[in-house]
């Protein structure tokens, strides 16, 4: 992962970036990880914008 520049502290914060944006649920710690290392990929890739993960940064979980 080093090669296109995202490290695991980068990562880390934008796992947790997602876990605020999606009201700060226990037991979603695996899946906020990898949509985080999903979202820098495919920043990297320069296919879509910064932040967007196409769901408007929730992952299913319904709005408090």
């Amino acid at each position: 992962m080093a090669d296109d520049g995202i490290t695991i502290e980068r990562i880390r914060e934008r796992a947790y970036d997602v876990w605020d944006r999606n009201h700060r649920p226990d037991g979603f710690d695996l899946e906020f990880w990898l949509i985080a290392e999903r979202e820098l990929k495919v920043e990297a890739s320069g296919q879509i914008p910064a932040r967007g993960n196409g769901c408007g940064g929730r992952i299913g979980l319904e709005a408090s």
